[in-house]
């Protein structure tokens, strides 16, 4: 599974180079054509006759351009070349400051805003039209600054995003620890404004977790070598307070390790497939199943809170508790990435090549790739229509929240309560996400609490569902995701027909 943090890094210095490169292979297959070594190879391996005249190429350019050019920079540019011709975001070169970052995020700590980030509309050249974020990373500075899935990052001190490749977006974020970076953000189509973030020492927690009365909730914010163990710690912890309820919490949890993934879900089920990957090759198949005992008693209720944020390794999750009837899904469809990547080191510096090798599949034989997984019971946050994006955007500008939270920091339910109907009256908001906005704006100023129930309608929903005793009748009709796929097929069908 993908350990980065960014799916489609690339070079732009190089841009000019790789078209050099493409132009040139064309015209030295044409010259080739007629050569012994073409000619030798006609009716042997096509992959090796090209393998030779990108080798071929490669020499001319080194004897025979009219300058001297960097041999790395011409690698650089042929490998970004190979892999943007597979049309797959997740697999790419890595340079050397993407192995970097790869380090960096092994470790678990890097100078940067905490921001997991996305190509957006990825042209042929390796640009991007725009950059998405994916899931802002709790308590981080792009999560305090606000920064919600599916923004759009248009600018960076100044520098617009368009054309722009995910290395070079990357590279703007990340920095000094202490030092600033302004982003220009657009949510939706017409709302955009101005965020400065102050870069920070990225530590990335595997857990929080808390009890809410008798309901254990575990959220899971990534998934390192340290996560399972660090549930494991948690889900003893609720043992020993006789949880009766556990909710756990997968929002904006962008993946990470396909083991620890399947190390989770052994907490939860006893034995069983848990998730298979198939690659070309079918000696590389593999099926992960769960080994026994489950650290979870089978007589706990299990609801699993998803949004668009919860990619990946979430997905494994989610997929396998859902299918296997051991979990209740509630919130959001999650993201839709159902590919597996694999890291490999070249023996030329610090660099490397991350590749999609195989698909994943869930307990019922299903891929979720560009799909997503569905809730079983959906709970939406407030959409805005485009009257409440100007509204709003006049209300940012203002910065009459943020003036608020700062002389009122520890404002109560009620106070902010009495807020937002003035913002109400001032801005003709919806008054339940006005009380959300300023919230928000209180929590970043301190550590984020581990939940919020009062603000919280996801998880407000979650909580219901086990006091008002209905999560047994709801996990009857629960459906596995093969049968919600054929579902949706037949549907299609049947408005086609």
């Amino acid at each position: 599974m993908n350990l980065l943090k960014k799916p489609s890094p690339d070079g732009t210095s190089r841009v000019a180079v790789l078209w050099t490169c493409a132009t040139l292979i064309i015209g030295a297959a044409l010259i080739l054509a007629s050569t012994p070594l073409a000619q030798a190879q006609s009716s042997g391996d096509s992959a090796q006759r090209y393998s030779s005249i990108i080798q071929y190429v490669f020499d001319s350019i080194q004897r025979r351009y009219v300058e001297e050019v960097d041999p790395k920079a011409i690698f650089e540019g042929a490998m970004n070349g190979m892999f943007n011709a597979l049309g797959d975001p997740y697999s790419n070169f890595l340079p050397e400051s993407d192995m970097v970052d790869l380090n960096d995020t092994t470790k678990g700590s890097f100078g940067g805003v905490g921001l997991y980030i996305v190509a957006g509309d990825l042209q042929s050249d390796g640009t991007m039209k725009y950059v998405e974020v994916a899931a802002p990373m709790e308590d981080t500075p792009g999560w305090r600054a606000g920064i919600n899935p599916a923004d759009r990052i248009m600018m960076i001190d100044d520098k617009s995003t368009d054309g722009l490749t995910m290395d070079e977006v990357l590279a703007l974020l990340r920095g000094t620890p202490g030092q600033p970076v302004r982003v220009q953000i657009r949510r939706g189509e017409n709302l955009e404004f101005p965020v400065t973030i102050i870069r920070a020492v990225i530590e990335v927690p595997a857990v929080k977790f808390a009890m809410i009365g008798d309901t254990g909730y575990l959220k899971l914010l990534t998934f390192n070598p340290f996560t399972a163990t660090r549930a494991r710690e948690a889900l003893r912890d609720f043992s020993s307070k006789n949880y009766k309820s556990l909710v756990l919490d997968l929002r904006n949890n962008y993946g990470g390790l396909l083991q620890s993934a399947v190390d989770v879900c052994d907490l939860f089920l006893d034995s069983g497939v848990v998730v298979s990957t198939r690659s070309r090759l079918p000696s590389e198949n593999s099926v992960f199943s769960a080994k026994s005992p489950a650290l979870v008693p089978a007589g706990i209720p299990v609801i699993v809170l998803i949004n668009r944020g919860s990619a990946s390794a979430s997905e494994i999750v989610a997929g396998a508790l859902k299918d296997r009837s051991r979990a209740y899904l509630v919130g959001e469809k999650t993201y839709g990435k159902g590919s597996v990547q694999q890291v490999y080191s070249l023996p030329l510096g610090d660099v490397g090549f991350k590749l999609t090798i195989a698909r994943y599949y869930t307990p019922s034989n299903v891929n979720i790739d560009k799909i997503g997984i569905p809730p079983d019971r959906e709970v939406k946050y407030p959409e805005f229509t485009e009257g409440d994006a100007e509204n709003l955007n006049n209300l940012l500008k203002s910065e009459r929240i943020a003036d608020y939270i700062k002389r009122n920091p520890n404002a109560g339910t009620q106070d902010i309560a009495g807020f937002a109907e003035t913002l109400h009256r001032d801005f003709n908001l919806d008054t339940q996400l006005l009380r959300r906005l300023i919230r928000n704006e209180q929590v970043r100023t301190v550590v984020a609490p581990v939940y919020d129930l009062e603000y919280d309608i996801q998880l407000q929903e979650a909580i219901n569902i086990f006091r008002n005793g209905s999560y047994s009748n709801l996990m009857k009709a629960s459906k596995t995701l093969r049968v919600l796929q054929e579902e949706a097929a037949q549907d299609e069908f049947a408005q086609a027909s």
